[in-house]
């Protein structure tokens, strides 16, 4: 600019001292004014020059600094350690959580995230040894946990400063800053209502209903089981509550489970309502050979990929879909935030809907996507 300035007062002099001369002749001259009108001419353009030159030199400084503020801000938030601590790691569902956790770190190369879990969702002990290791090891910044045991894991974490985040499952602790999960009460509910209306679909007049639930005294189980109650009822149902079999969770317990169902319940049950999908596609199949549950409605939770397909295959008829690759995302975010100072919400929800013979597919390609 001080360029441009020093241009215009050489041209206004240099007209003053064509003027001058002018004036001092008594008399305009061709020769004179036509000087003064080139040098007039040949300082506006150079003016004209140093200004673009200028304004172009303005426009890419302003450009540099925006693109190092976008910079900036997608690799804002100070570098951390998330230490991800599932129930397991064995099973499907858990897998989306881990895939979850681990798309935030690719997504946030400042974040590093590590996850682990036990072998089974009854391997306390295992649990129980990496959340003590690892709140005592200084490696993490923060801590993210699906209790298998959430009574014990409150004791574990008692007095520690650093976040923790539930997942998947609660810690009543005021260590915890947030639960990220899914309602598993209002969900299952909405599967109560569901096989409900299923069961009539089917043309069942008697709406009797048996839960095969998990681990017994989870919480986790509690509420799914407690949800399918309310859900039944809500609509008409009966929800057996001396009947209620435990399977730990896992498959082949639910095959003994339903074995001892069908041999009570001889003239068939019209709903066999489930703590996940590995025991309801579990006790589906125990009872396939056996004409008097041809129509029962088998519901599942968590609508993993196995279950939409059996669900395609008719070999189970719903599930309750919980979002476990979000929650996964989530929990990893929510402890990330709690780090940077923000305070977080006490639930979180990750969502849930409810798969059937009409959605399965749509759904079925989401979750492959989020395994590759």
């Amino acid at each position: 600019m001080k360029r441009i300035g020093r241009m215009i007062t050489a041209t206004v002099l240099a007209v003053s001292v064509l003027s001058s001369l002018t004036a001092c002749g008594g008399s305009s001259s061709t020769a004179t004014t036509a000087a003064a009108t080139t040098a007039a001419a040949t300082t506006a353009a150079a003016t004209t020059k140093a200004a673009e030159t200028t304004k172009a030199a303005a426009t890419t400084a302003a450009a540099t600094t925006a693109a190092a503020t976008t910079a900036a801000a997608a690799g804002s938030g100070k570098a951390c350690s998330i230490d991800v601590i599932l129930k397991t790691t064995s099973s499907e569902y858990w897998k989306y959580v881990q895939s979850g956790a681990n798309d935030y770190m690719k997504d946030h190369p400042n974040v590093k995230v590590e996850v682990k879990g036990a072998t089974s969702e009854t391997a306390y002990d295992e649990q129980q040894n990496m959340i003590e290791t690892d709140l005592n090891s200084g490696a993490y910044d923060a801590f993210v946990i699906a209790p298998l045991q959430a009574d014990l894991v409150k004791k574990l974490i008692s007095g520690q400063k650093k976040p923790i985040v539930a997942v998947d499952t609660k810690i009543d602790a005021p260590e915890v800053l947030t639960f990220v999960g899914t309602s598993n009460e209002d969900a299952a509910k909405i599967g109560g209502d569901e096989a409900v209306k299923a069961a009539k679909a089917a043309g069942w007049t008697e709406l009797n209903a048996i839960c095969i639930s998990g681990v017994q005294g989870d919480s986790t189980a509690t509420a799914r089981m407690k949800g399918y109650k309310e859900g039944i009822e809500a609509d008409g149902g009966k929800f057996l509550d001396n009947e209620v079999q435990y399977a730990d969770a896992v498959a082949d317990k639910a095959v003994t489970c339903m074995e001892a169902i069908m041999q009570n319940h001889p003239q068939g049950v019209a709903m066999i309502v489930c703590n996940n999908d590995d025991m309801a596609m579990a006790a589906a199949r125990a009872a396939k050979d056996n004409a008097a549950y041809k129509k029962t409605v088998f519901v599942g939770f968590d609508g993993i990929q196995s279950a939409c397909k059996a669900i395609l295959a008719g070999e189970e008829t719903l599930s309750v879909a919980q979002e476990a690759h979000d929650m996964g995302y989530k929990a990893v975010d929510a402890a990330v935030q709690a780090l940077n100072g923000k305070t977080l919400d006490k639930f979180i929800d990750s969502g849930c809907s409810v798969v059937n013979k009409d959605n399965a597919q749509k759904r079925l390609d989401s979750l492959q996507g989020y395994l590759k």
